[in-house]
């Protein structure tokens, strides 16, 4: 088996961009409002801010309405959860982002349980968990879907187009990637294997598997002997482990050279999953504005 093909994560990402931008195009031409993004940030943390700045520039770029919302760490519960009811009656904002971590003192659970299950563009709240899990094999996915895992999903469909039949193995089992990443692979009509820190013999699960979804958070764990040739192997995981120079560097879940080595399919780290989360926010920023002008979800 020769090296992998390396699935470009950045340029799926500004293709899908670009198609989100001229579905903001298209809404305005029908009449349609101006989509709408509320980003939420509690604190100062230096990574958060970045994010939610390359968020807002993003959705500016597509032609969407930003409003950036900066609070001191030492807002309270109650007074981020004021905001949030003002953003769920705002009919000018479709989408409402609180960047995760919160300060300590700040439950975020209730927070996002606030946000209306109409704006929660990142797919957190629990209806729209629930929706996800009960949805029908190939039915419509017309509600908000957690960003990370419809990339996942995405990338897989444009490479291997029907994925119908295939084993799937999901390493990692979060509320945030793991499982949504199962549901949409069973809606895809994969044999699903979810497995964790406890699964027994993973190694061996791993071998059998013609799609492996890594999500667990470890560096390289996944190893290229662990890999049926030919699989399609998508790595979830940024992690910064120590160089050669004395720096750092980001990798992957997954042993990139090894696993390239053997499979059919791999994404890097950088440049794989990562770019496709935030082209999916605003994804679903744009569908929540169709929605909420009586309009119908379609695929961009």
């Amino acid at each position: 088996m020769g090296k992998a093909n390396v699935i470009d994560g950045k340029a799926f990402a500004a293709g899908l961009r670009q198609r989100v931008g001229a579905g903001v195009a298209a809404l305005a031409a029908e009449g349609g409002p101006k989509p709408g993004l509320a980003t939420v940030l509690v604190g100062d943390d230096p990574a958060s801010d970045v994010y939610v700045r390359s968020k807002g520039r993003m959705a500016a770029e597509l032609g969407m309405a930003s409003f950036d919302h900066r609070l001191p760490a030492a807002t309270t519960e109650a007074e981020l959860l004021e905001l949030i009811a003002r953003l769920n009656l705002d009919p000018a904002v479709h989408g409402i982002l609180v960047q995760l971590p919160l300060p300590r003192h700040i439950d975020p659970a209730k927070v996002l349980l606030a946000i209306d299950p109409a704006k929660d563009v990142d797919g957190f709240h629990p209806s729209n968990v629930g929706r996800l899990g009960s949805v029908a094999p190939g039915g419509p996915l017309d509600f908000p879907v957690p960003c990370t895992p419809l990339g996942v999903s995405m990338l897989l469909q444009d490479v291997l187009g029907s994925l119908s039949g295939s084993d799937a193995l999901v390493i990692g089992r979060s509320t945030l990637v793991g499982r949504p990443v199962a549901q949409l692979l069973l809606r895809a009509d994969c044999t699903v294997t979810i497995a964790h820190s406890r699964t027994r013999d993973l190694p061996a699960l791993s071998r059998r598997a013609d799609i492996v979804v890594a999500a667990i958070g470890r560096p390289q764990f996944v190893r290229g002997d662990w890999i049926k040739p030919g699989a399609t192997v998508i790595d979830v995981g940024i992690n910064r482990v120590a160089a050669a120079d004395g720096k750092s560097r980001l990798v992957g879940d997954v042993a990139f050279d090894e696993v390239a080595a053997v499979a059919g399919h791999v994404t890097p780290v950088p440049g794989g999953v990562g770019p496709m989360t935030v082209a999916c926010l605003m994804y679903n920023t744009l569908q929540e504005a169709r929605r909420a002008a009586g309009l119908p979800f379609v695929a961009v």
